[in-house]
């Protein structure tokens, strides 16, 4: 315990010197939360994107669905099925879509267009599409009418309470023909949904689709994302051949292949900002090292055993260190939490580019608990490492020399 008293005493006999020693470690922590947290919130960000904007975590079609997307290879809506999927515990819910295309008219103007329908209710707590809602009223289960993208509305030039014509192939190639209500307009960050995706309520679209009864896929929410392959697994081992379970790392392997570039890349650049840390706590302790030489020259020259000196001054680096990191975590708690309030917004051309891939140019941080530990635990070890060049330098010391001014 004379040790770690020795040392408390001694860090703050030079204050300024403690100080800008614990603050090097103390923005060294800060930095290293913001780098991890921004990075881990990005990500989930494009995760979240891609899941609440259309696909969900986990779909299940029809086997032979997803090589070749028509009616044909939809399959009856079923009560034991779908209590089939609920029984994993870690499928928290699901909503049943079916899928087609069709040509979209309002007076002289047509586009293509995608048309889903949906359990409003179900579709909305899996995707959250009712908050997609910029004009208009939400769909209801039982309505004859649509929500439209906003691109989509724009360039049939249709506002709510306006007509929209759909003409299309139904179950089995019969025609399907039908003209319905605009109730909403839907605004997504995606602009390839945003252009072409129309919903309505599930049994209007079996309807119109002479599919009566029908769907082509389910759509899953999941309790912890982190098990998205094993709980897809379990369904699929569940549900047996006749059915294919896909993730959306399956359906969407090129968002993937770039979360794990992207992910590469941030490695690269928090490797360049742990060897900055590294210069700057490293600067602090050479000029500790320096400002102290007499005083070490004199410990050993009155009969103080370097093995003891340098367990003195290696308490000292823990406890500055010690300081440095929990300083650094409790200051950052407050920044993180804003940033992921308040998320970093990019707009111009830079914002256009994240468009075009179908991504929101919105940077929130990750609020992980885990995070803040992880990275004062990396910095803490960083100190720790480079309080050896005291140690080395204790051991190399001459104390005659060490006296000389």
């Amino acid at each position: 315990m004379w040790i770690i008293r020795l040392a408390w005493k001694n860090l703050w006999r030079n204050r300024s010197r403690t100080l800008i020693t614990v603050g090097a470690i103390f923005f060294a922590v800060i930095l290293s939360i913001a780098a991890e947290s921004l990075k881990t919130g990005i990500f989930d960000n494009l995760v979240k994107n891609v899941v609440s904007f259309y696909t969900g975590y986990i779909q299940i079609h029809k086997n032979g669905y997803q090589d070749e997307q028509i009616l044909d290879n939809s399959f009856s809506q079923a009560d034991d099925i779908e209590k089939k999927i609920l029984a994993n515990k870690n499928v928290t819910g699901l909503t049943p879509r079916l899928e087609s295309f069709a040509l979209a008219s309002s007076e002289n103007l047509s586009k293509g267009c995608m048309v889903v329908g949906i359990l409003p209710e179900n579709e909305n707590k899996i995707t959250s599409l009712k908050r997609k809602l910029v004009k208009g009223s939400y769909i209801e289960k039982t309505d004859q009418s649509v929500l439209l993208a906003q691109g989509l509305a724009e360039r049939l030039q249709l506002n709510v309470n306006d007509t929209i014509v759909l003409i299309g192939q139904g179950y089995h190639g019969s025609t399907a023909a039908g003209k319905y209500q605009v109730k909403g307009i839907l605004k997504f960050g995606s602009p390839q949904l945003n252009d072409k995706i129309l919903f309505m309520p599930l049994q209007t679209s079996q309807s119109f689709f002479s599919a009566d009864g029908m769907i082509t896929s389910y759509i899953l929410s999941i309790a912890e994302d982190t098990q998205l392959e094993p709980i897809a697994s379990a369904v699929r081992k569940t549900l047996g051949t006749n059915y294919e379970v896909m993730t959306w790392e399956a359906l969407l392997p090129e968002i993937k292949q770039h979360i794990a570039t992207d992910s590469n890349n941030m490695k690269v650049v928090q490797g360049i900002l742990y060897l900055l840390i590294c210069f700057g706590i490293f600067s602090t302790l050479i000029m500790m090292m320096i400002e102290r030489k007499f005083e070490m020259g004199m410990l050993v020259a009155i009969g103080m055993k370097k093995a003891k000196l340098i367990v003195l001054f290696i308490t000292e680096s823990v406890l500055t260190v010690l300081i440095g990191c929990i300083a650094g975590i409790m200051a950052s708690i407050p920044v993180i939490y804003f940033l992921n309030k308040h998320p970093i917004r990019i707009g111009g051309d830079t914002a256009k580019a994240y468009e075009r891939f179908g991504f929101e140019a919105v940077f929130p941080t990750s609020t992980d608990a885990s995070i803040f530990i992880r990275q004062g635990i990396v910095v803490f070890v960083i100190g720790l490492a480079l309080s050896l060049y005291p140690m080395i330098k204790i051991l190399q010391l001459n104390a005659v020399t060490a006296l000389r001014r």
